[in-house]
C-alpha cells in the first residue's frame, strides 16, 4: 500500500476527508480506495486541522483550495496511479489504483509531491526491492502493460527506425503544472526534426484523443514528408522497440519508454524527469539525485501508489494489481472480437457468458454450419466444446480457425459432471492439452520458457496450493483410512470415454488393464487403488468390479481425499490422471502410462512413446506456471471478474464458492436418478 495509506494504518480510526466534487461522492471505486487507505469521505464545512480532498489540479479541484483558504485546512490530492485500466476513465472505467498525497500532486512540479520525496529521500539499495521492481518493469514490458490498455498488440508498428513525439490531450494538467504550454508541443517537434534529421518522425496520438474525449495537439493535418500523425491502438512498447528517439512534454509513456530502454528527450518537467534517466530541456533545479531505472520504479510503482484488488476488496501490493490488470486485460485481448459457440450445453452457457462475453455476448448455434458462416459474416472467433470438435464438417475445420474450449485444472468444488460450473477453463487456438496428438498452446508455452518473474510466482502458487490441500475438484470426502504398509502406488481411476483416454492413452486404455499392468510390475508394492469420483457416482463409464479390482489391488479406497492419498503414497502410476500433475506438485515419482500435458517433459517417468516435438526440459515451477497461470483464464466466482489464479486458490481454501444455481442443483438430481443417460445431461 501507498505511503498515505500507511500514516493513516497507524491510526485505526478513519480520517474525514472532505470533498466538494460529485465524483468522489457517485464513483464507488474511488470511494472504496479512499476508504481502505483510511479516510472517510465527508460534506460541510472542515475544522482546522481537517482534511480535504480533491481531484489533482481538475477544474473542481479550486472549490476544495478555496474552502481550504478560509478553514485552514489541509489538501490532500488524488489522481490515478500508473496502471489504470484498459478504456480511460471517460469511457466510465475505474482505476485500479489512486496516488493519495497530502504535499502535492505527481505532475505539479512547482512543490515536492509524495513521489517526488520518496525518490528524493527513501532507501531506495534495498536488494528486495530492486528485484521486485525489476520482475514489474520486465512484466509490464513482457505482457505490454500500460496505463491504458485498449491497444491491438497485434498491430504492427511503423518500419524500425524512426523518432517517437508522444502527444498530450489539450489542456490536460500535467502540462500546464508541468512547465510547459501548447507552444511546447510544436516547439518539441521541431527539436525532434532538426536533431534527427533526414529521419522518419511518428506522432502518437492519446487514447482520450482517439475515443473523441479530448482533442490532442497534433492532428492527420500534420502528417507531411517524414512526419506521420499515428492513431492506430498500437502497443507502446511496440514502438518502443522501433523507435531511435523518444520526445516527450509530460507523458507517462515517457516514463515507460525508460524502461524499453530509452532515455526519453523531455520537454516539461514530469515526475520522472531530473534523476538522470532523462534528458531535460528544462530541468528541475532541486532534483539532484541520481536513480537507477529500478529505483525510479520502486518509488513511482511500489511505494508510492495505493493499489487495489478488486476481486478481494481490499488494498494490495503491486504485483497483486498487475497480477488482476493482466488478467483483465488478457479476456479483453482474447474476448473482443467476439464468439459464436458451438456444442456448448445448456447448463453451461451462463457461466461461459460472464467468462467470454464481457466484451460481446456470446452467440451461441447448435448448428455446426450456422455456427461457422455466422462468425464469418460477423467477424466473431468460433468457440466450440473441445470433444464437439470431431462434429465439425471437415471443410469447417479445415478452413475456419477454431478455439478448443475445455475445463481447467483448478476447476471447482465438486464434479463437473454434477453440473458444478468451473472457475478456470481454457481457449487453444492450436489444439487441446490431453490429445498428444498435435501441439497445444500448453505446449507452445512451454517450449518457450518462462516470462519475467514467472519462476518465483509459480513457487509461491505451488506453496498455497500444498498448504490448502487444493486439487481440480476438492470435493468434501472422508480421511484416509489406514494404509498397509509398504512401497505404496497410488492408481486413480479414470473415465474410460474421457478423451485424454481415448486420445492419450496407450495399451492400457481400461482402469482394469491400468491395475493389471502396475501389479506385474511391482509385484511386491501395495498397490491403492481409487475410483474416479465421476465413476463412483455412477455418472461415467470406468467401473470395475471389486473383487477383479481386488485381484490387482491391495486396497480400494473410496471416499478419501485424493490429495491426502497422494501425499500417504511413495509414488504415483496412471494413464492419463490429473492427479499425476497434483503428485509432480507435491514431490511425488509419477509414472504415466499415456501422455497427459505434463508428461514428456523429463518430470515424469515415462512408458508411452514421447512426441518429438516435447524436447523443452522445464523445471517444475515452470510446468506450474504454464498448466495454472498462462494457459487457463479465471472468472471470480464472488466478484464476477476476470482473475489470477492466486484468487480461485483463496476461494477454494477459504470455501468462498458460491453454490450452483437452482436449476443446476435440480438437474443435476434428475442425472442421478437417470444416471444411464447422464450424456443427455452433462
Amino acid at each position: 500500500m501507498g505511503r498515505s495509506s500507511q500514516s493513516q494504518a497507524a491510526g485505526a480510526k478513519p480520517r474525514p476527508l472532505y470533498v466538494f466534487n460529485g465524483g468522489f461522492l457517485v464513483q464507488p471505486r474511488i470511494r472504496r480506495i479512499l476508504a481502505l487507505a483510511g479516510y472517510d469521505i465527508r460534506i460541510g464545512k472542515p475544522g482546522a486541522d481537517d482534511l480535504i480532498g480533491v481531484w489533482g489540479h481538475s477544474p473542481t479541484a479550486p472549490r476544495g483550495e478555496t474552502v481550504a483558504q478560509i478553514t485552514d485546512a489541509r489538501i490532500v490530492r488524488i489522481e490515478d496511479a500508473f496502471l489504470r485500466s484498459i478504456r480511460p476513465g471517460r469511457d466510465g472505467e475505474p482505476p485500479l489504483g489512486l496516488m493519495i498525497d497530502p504535499r502535492g500532486v505527481h505532475f505539479d512540479s512547482s512543490q515536492p509531491s509524495e513521489i517526488e520525496h520518496i525518490l528524493a529521500t527513501a532507501d531506495l539499495d534495498d536488494g528486495a526491492m530492486l528485484q521486485r521492481a525489476r520482475e514489474g518493469a520486465e512484466r509490464l514490458q513482457a505482457i505490454q502493460l500500460s496505463k491504458y490498455n485498449g491497444f491491438d498488440i497485434s498491430l504492427p508498428p511503423p518500419d524500425p527506425g524512426y523518432v517517437l513525439v508522444i502527444d498530450q490531450t489539450a489542456g490536460d494538467a500535467s502540462i500546464e503544472y508541468g512547465a510547459a504550454r501548447a507552444s511546447t508541443f510544436r516547439e518539441m517537434l521541431v527539436f525532434a526534426q532538426e536533431e534527427h534529421p533526414n529521419t522518419r518522425i511518428v506522432i502518437k496520438a492519446h487514447p482520450e484523443a482517439t475515443h473523441g474525449h479530448r482533442p490532442g495537439h497534433f492532428n492527420h493535418g500534420h502528417t507531411h514528408g517524414l512526419i506521420t500523425y499515428l492513431d492506430d491502438a498500437v502497443s507502446p512498447w511496440a514502438l518502443f522497440a522501433g523507435a531511435v528517439g523518444v520526445y516527450t512534454v509530460s507523458s507517462q509513456l515517457g516514463f515507460e519508454a525508460i524502461f524499453a530502454g530509452h532515455r526519453p528527450r523531455v520537454f516539461g518537467q514530469p515526475f520522472y524527469a531530473g534523476w538522470g534517466l532523462t534528458q531535460d530541456e528544462n530541468p528541475v533545479a532541486r532534483r539532484e539525485r541520481k536513480l537507477t531505472r529500478n529505483q525510479l520504479f520502486a518509488g513511482a510503482m511500489i511505494m508510492a501508489p495505493d493499489w487495489y484488488d478488486p476481486c478481494r476488496d481490499r488494498l494490495c501490493t503491486f504485483e497483486d494489481a498487475l497480477d488482476h490488470l493482466e488478467a483483465t486485460v488478457r479476456a479483453y485481448r482474447e474476448d473482443r472480437q467476439g464468439y459464436v459457440a458451438y456444442g456448448m450445453r445448456l447448463w453451461k452457457r451462463g457461466h461461459l457468458q460472464k467468462a467470454f462475453g464481457r466484451e460481446k455476448r456470446l452467440a451461441f448455434e447448435n448448428d455446426p454450419g450456422r455456427a461457422a458462416a455466422r462468425a464469418r459474416a460477423e467477424g466473431r472467433q468460433l468457440l466450440v466444446w473441445a470433444d464437439k470438435v470431431a462434429d465439425l464438417p471437415q471443410d469447417i475445420a479445415r478452413d475456419h480457425p477454431v478455439i478448443r474450449l475445455e475445463d481447467g485444472f483448478l476447476r471447482s468444488r465438486g464434479l463437473g459432471a454434477k453440473l458444478v460450473p468451473p472457475l478456470s477453463l481454457v481457449a487453444d487456438g492450436a489444439g487441446i492439452y490431453y490429445d498428444p496428438a498435435q501441439e497445444s498452446g500448453l505446449e507452445r508455452l512451454l517450449a518457450t520458457g518462462l516470462p519475467p518473474g514467472a519462476e518465483r510466482r509459480a513457487e509461491r502458487l505451488i506453496d498455497r496450493l500444498i498448504r490448502a490441500g487444493l486439487s481440480k475438484y476438492n470435493l468434501d470426502t472422508g480421511a484416509v483410512p489406514v494404509l498397509p504398509e509398504g512401497r505404496r502406488i497410488l492408481v486413480p481411476g479414470q473415465v474410460e470415454d474421457d478423451a485424454s483416454i481415448r486420445l492419450g492413452a496407450g495399451r492400457e486404455h481400461t482402469n482394469l488393464g491400468l491395475l493389471a499392468r502396475v501389479r506385474a510390475e511391482n509385484p511386491d508394492a501395495v498397490i491403492l487403488y481409487k475410483p474416479h469420483p465421476d465413476v463412483e457416482a455412477r455418472l461415467r463409464a470406468g467401473a470395475v468390479p471389486d473383487a477383479e479390482a481386488r485381484a490387482h489391488a491391495d486396497l480400494i479406497v473410496r471416499d478419501a481425499d485424493a490429495v491426502a492419498l497422494v501425499e500417504a503414497a511413495n509414488e504415483i502410476w496412471t494413464m492419463t490422471s490429473l492427479l499425476g500433475f497434483e503428485a509432480l506438485i507435491r514431490g511425488k515419482p509419477v509414472t504415466c502410462l499415456g501422455m497427459p500435458f505434463y508428461a514428456g517433459w523429463g518430470l515424469t517417468r515415462d512408458l508411452f512413446p514421447q512426441p518429438e516435438r516435447r524436447r523443452a526440459r522445464p523445471t517444475l515451477a515452470a510446468l506450474v506456471h504454464a498448466a495454472l497461470i498462462a494457459y487457463p483464464r479465471y472468472v471470480d466466482p464472488v466478484s464476477g471478474l476476470p482473475c489470477p489464479p492466486e484468487v480461485i486458490v483463496e476461494r477454494l481454501a477459504r470455501h468462498q464458492i458460491p453454490p450452483p444455481g437452482r436449476g443446476n442443483r435440480w438437474l443435476s438430481k434428475l442425472q442421478g436418478v437417470f444416471a444411464s443417460y447422464a450424456e443427455y445431461w452433462r
